[in-house]
């Protein structure tokens, strides 16, 4: 144990230190003490302070990229909307042209007693063989009646159920009965040259007109439209326009191909032309 001399000698040693400390912070002099004591406060106070910077810029950049993420989730919001805006537009514009093409189909059928309706059904795999219209046995629909869309001939009905109705398209590579007699339109003053509408070419997306005689004037431009000898499709109901004529393998008959005038790919509407005598119900 410290014999009371050693305590009282650091007792009174602490009392001069602590004496010495007390007067310099209080005496406002620039010495060894003050320093020392300022530096270790100044140092302890850094030490403390950076991690706490450095946690308020963290959650200050946490935020900012909150914020930042919120606003590209808007932004992104407003552009999908704006694409959807933009397709439907194109859509309601394309679908206006098609009703305006069935309008003026209407004035040149003016001798004709059609039907409108539209196409609600068509399978991907068949999609150019059949597809199905909202005209039925109500709406006064028989099988074999033409079906038009666009500006000319796409086809006739050989499906009639009561609310609907199945047509087979002049495309048709699967079946022989979308075969149409037609007349290709050699000269004003109306001349003609007979022929079969027997197939279709997808790559160039032209009918195939067959069995036309081999000293028939036929040339590019000129119009072919239904003959009305097959005893099913109504005659003079247009079909599309010559591009190009040749002989075919044989050498006995010409084949003439035609460029099609109604729409073949993206038919949304349709006009049925229905046979004399035939009603339509209101």
């Amino acid at each position: 144990m410290l014999n009371n001399k050693k305590l009282i000698g650091i007792l009174l040693g602490g009392i001069v230190i602590s004496s010495l400390i007390a007067y310099s912070l209080f005496n406002g002099t620039n010495n060894v003490v003050k320093i020392a004591v300022n530096e270790t406060i100044s140092w302890t106070g850094r030490v403390f302070s950076e991690p706490v910077s450095m946690v308020v810029q963290f959650v200050n950049s946490v935020d900012d990229l909150v914020n930042t993420f919120e606003e590209n989730e808007a932004l992104k919001s407003k552009i999908d909307k704006s694409y959807e805006m933009q397709v439907r537009i194109a859509d309601l514009e394309t679908e206006n042209e098609k009703l305006r093409q069935e309008l003026d189909l209407s004035e040149t059928l003016s001798k004709f007693t059609s039907i409108h309706g539209t196409v609600i059904s068509r399978n991907p795999d068949q999609w150019t063989e059949t597809l199905i219209i909202n005209l039925g046995s109500k709406q006064g629909m028989e099988e074999n009646m033409a079906v038009m869309a666009g500006n000319g001939l796409i086809g006739r009905i050989i499906e009639v159920y009561p609310s609907s109705s199945k047509v087979l398209l002049l495309t048709s590579n699967q079946s022989k009965d979308g075969m149409v007699s037609a007349r290709v339109q050699t000269d004003k003053d109306g001349s003609s040259a007979i022929g079969v509408i027997s197939d279709y070419d997808p790559k160039d997306k032209e009918f195939i007109m067959t069995q036309v005689l081999p000293d028939a004037k036929v040339k590019a431009g000129d119009m072919v439209i239904t003959s009305g000898l097959g005893g099913v499709i109504p005659s003079s109901l247009f079909v599309g326009e010559v591009t190009q004529t040749e002989m075919d393998a044989q050498g006995l008959f010409q084949t003439v191909r035609v460029k099609p005038a109604g729409e073949m790919t993206d038919i949304r509407f349709v006009t049925v032309i229905l046979r004399e005598g035939a009603q339509q119900d209101e």
